[in-house]
Protein backbone atom coordinates (compact mmCIF):
# COMPACT_ATOMS: atom_id res chain seq x y z
CA UNK A 1 0.00 0.00 0.00
CA UNK A 2 1.81 3.66 -0.83
CA UNK A 3 0.97 6.47 0.65
CA UNK A 4 -0.44 9.53 -1.12
CA UNK A 5 0.43 13.07 0.11
CA UNK A 6 -2.27 15.23 1.18
CA UNK A 7 -3.11 17.65 -1.11
CA UNK A 8 -6.25 19.91 0.01
CA UNK A 9 -6.08 21.57 -4.01
CA UNK A 10 -7.04 18.09 -5.35
CA UNK A 11 -9.77 17.82 -3.13
CA UNK A 12 -10.77 21.56 -4.51
CA UNK A 13 -10.62 20.87 -7.94
CA UNK A 14 -12.58 17.24 -7.05
CA UNK A 15 -15.65 19.24 -6.16
CA UNK A 16 -15.19 21.92 -8.68
CA UNK A 17 -15.55 18.61 -11.45
CA UNK A 18 -18.50 17.73 -9.62
CA UNK A 19 -20.09 21.26 -9.96
CA UNK A 20 -18.78 21.62 -13.65
CA UNK A 21 -20.99 18.33 -14.29
CA UNK A 22 -23.58 19.63 -12.48
CA UNK A 23 -23.97 22.59 -14.70
CA UNK A 24 -22.17 21.74 -17.70
CA UNK A 25 -25.80 21.48 -19.56
CA UNK A 26 -27.03 24.70 -17.97
CA UNK A 27 -26.90 27.70 -21.09
CA UNK A 28 -25.22 30.18 -19.10
CA UNK A 29 -22.58 27.72 -16.90
CA UNK A 30 -19.81 29.69 -18.87
CA UNK A 31 -21.01 33.08 -18.20
CA UNK A 32 -20.88 32.56 -14.26
CA UNK A 33 -18.55 29.87 -13.78
CA UNK A 34 -14.68 30.79 -14.82
CA UNK A 35 -13.56 27.49 -14.99
CA UNK A 36 -16.84 25.42 -16.57
CA UNK A 37 -15.62 24.51 -19.83
CA UNK A 38 -13.23 27.14 -19.68
CA UNK A 39 -9.53 27.12 -19.21
CA UNK A 40 -8.94 23.49 -18.54
CA UNK A 41 -5.07 22.43 -17.99
CA UNK A 42 -3.40 19.39 -18.41
CA UNK A 43 -0.63 18.96 -16.18
CA UNK A 44 1.88 16.12 -16.53
CA UNK A 45 6.21 15.62 -16.43
CA UNK A 46 8.48 14.68 -18.20
CA UNK A 47 11.86 13.17 -17.27
CA UNK A 48 13.13 17.24 -17.34
CA UNK A 49 10.27 19.64 -17.39
CA UNK A 50 6.69 20.06 -16.07
CA UNK A 51 4.85 20.80 -18.84
CA UNK A 52 0.96 22.19 -18.81
CA UNK A 53 -1.48 22.47 -21.76
CA UNK A 54 -4.10 24.70 -21.30
CA UNK A 55 -7.56 25.32 -23.34
CA UNK A 56 -7.55 28.95 -24.32
CA UNK A 57 -9.95 29.16 -27.43
CA UNK A 58 -9.87 32.88 -28.96
CA UNK A 59 -7.06 34.26 -28.33
CA UNK A 60 -5.49 36.89 -31.39
CA UNK A 61 -2.03 37.90 -30.17
CA UNK A 62 0.38 37.10 -27.16
CA UNK A 63 -0.22 40.23 -26.20
CA UNK A 64 -4.02 38.78 -24.68
CA UNK A 65 -1.91 36.44 -22.25
CA UNK A 66 0.05 36.28 -19.32
CA UNK A 67 1.90 33.96 -17.68
CA UNK A 68 3.51 33.77 -14.40
CA UNK A 69 5.51 31.12 -11.97
CA UNK A 70 5.16 32.46 -8.23
CA UNK A 71 6.54 29.47 -5.88
CA UNK A 72 5.30 26.74 -7.62
CA UNK A 73 2.36 28.22 -8.49
CA UNK A 74 1.14 29.09 -12.28
CA UNK A 75 -1.00 31.52 -13.29
CA UNK A 76 -2.37 31.92 -16.41
CA UNK A 77 -4.41 35.02 -17.24
CA UNK A 78 -5.65 37.36 -20.11
CA UNK A 79 -8.73 38.43 -22.02
CA UNK A 80 -10.72 36.68 -24.90
CA UNK A 81 -12.27 39.42 -26.97
CA UNK A 82 -15.52 39.41 -28.69
CA UNK A 83 -15.29 38.84 -32.35
CA UNK A 84 -18.47 41.74 -33.34
CA UNK A 85 -19.73 43.68 -32.07
CA UNK A 86 -23.62 42.29 -31.27
CA UNK A 87 -25.69 44.13 -29.06
CA UNK A 88 -26.76 41.55 -26.25
CA UNK A 89 -30.65 41.99 -27.05
CA UNK A 90 -29.62 40.51 -30.34
CA UNK A 91 -28.88 37.13 -28.64
CA UNK A 92 -30.75 34.49 -28.64
CA UNK A 93 -28.40 31.98 -27.47
CA UNK A 94 -24.53 32.62 -26.13
CA UNK A 95 -22.50 30.10 -25.15
CA UNK A 96 -18.85 31.49 -26.04
CA UNK A 97 -16.87 32.74 -23.56
CA UNK A 98 -15.42 36.49 -23.77
CA UNK A 99 -14.03 38.78 -21.24
CA UNK A 100 -11.07 38.76 -18.48
CA UNK A 101 -9.98 35.42 -17.38
CA UNK A 102 -7.89 33.99 -15.07
CA UNK A 103 -6.75 30.32 -13.84
CA UNK A 104 -3.78 29.31 -11.14
CA UNK A 105 -2.67 26.14 -10.38
CA UNK A 106 -0.22 24.58 -7.75
CA UNK A 107 3.01 23.30 -9.38
CA UNK A 108 4.00 19.72 -7.99
CA UNK A 109 7.86 20.40 -8.14
CA UNK A 110 9.99 23.08 -8.16
CA UNK A 111 10.58 24.46 -11.46
CA UNK A 112 13.43 27.12 -12.60
CA UNK A 113 11.95 30.71 -13.85
CA UNK A 114 14.54 31.21 -16.67
CA UNK A 115 13.50 28.37 -19.45
CA UNK A 116 10.28 28.51 -19.47
CA UNK A 117 8.85 28.93 -22.65
CA UNK A 118 5.38 28.99 -24.58
CA UNK A 119 3.51 28.57 -27.57
CA UNK A 120 -0.34 28.84 -29.01
CA UNK A 121 -1.77 26.80 -31.69
CA UNK A 122 -5.00 25.60 -32.38
CA UNK A 123 -6.58 27.26 -29.26
CA UNK A 124 -4.25 25.30 -26.58
CA UNK A 125 -1.32 27.22 -24.68
CA UNK A 126 1.46 24.74 -23.93
CA UNK A 127 3.97 26.20 -21.42
CA UNK A 128 7.13 24.33 -20.76
CA UNK A 129 8.91 24.87 -17.22
CA UNK A 130 12.43 23.20 -17.00
CA UNK A 131 12.83 21.36 -13.47
CA UNK A 132 15.08 21.94 -10.72
CA UNK A 133 17.16 18.99 -10.44
CA UNK A 134 17.94 17.78 -6.85
CA UNK A 135 18.13 19.87 -3.63
CA UNK A 136 18.97 23.50 -5.28
CA UNK A 137 18.88 24.92 -1.97
CA UNK A 138 22.12 26.67 -1.10
CA UNK A 139 23.83 25.85 2.24
CA UNK A 140 24.68 29.19 4.13
CA UNK A 141 27.81 28.87 6.35
CA UNK A 142 27.89 30.46 9.58
CA UNK A 143 30.69 32.40 10.91
CA UNK A 144 31.42 32.31 14.47
CA UNK A 145 33.45 35.18 16.03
Amino acid sequence: MSLIPYDPIRQIDALRRNMDRIFEDWPLAGRFMDSAGFGRIDLFETENELVAQCEVPGLESKEDVEISVDQQMLTISGRVKAAEQIKEEQYHRRERFTGKFTRSVSLPVPVLSEGIAASYRNGILEIRMPKMKGDQRRRIDVQFH
